[in-house]
């Protein structure tokens, strides 16, 4: 199992600020409106989605590329 620090909220919303305005609005609104309704394993899918680079992530959110992880494909599909 992950460490529990690592589903903090606190935590993730400082992950969440990125170095492009476009993620940080993205990932931020899904944090503070969708994130507490998630069940476990999508939550560890977003706490790994946010260790990606920023330009895989705009890639993969604004249509240019897809992850090969199919568990980031499907947390990336609720956020968009």
């Amino acid at each position: 199992m992950k460490n529990l620090t690592e589903l903090d909220p606190q935590r993730l919303k400082w992950q969440c600020r990125r170095g492009m305005l476009e993620l940080d609005l993205l990932l931020m609104k899904f944090l503070e409106e969708r994130y507490a309704s998630l069940k476990e394993q999508q939550k560890l899918a977003f706490v790994e989605l946010l260790k990606e680079s920023d330009q895989d992530l705009h890639g993969w959110f604004f249509g240019e590329s897809q992850p090969l992880d199919t568990e980031l494909k499907k947390i990336i599909k609720l956020i968009t």
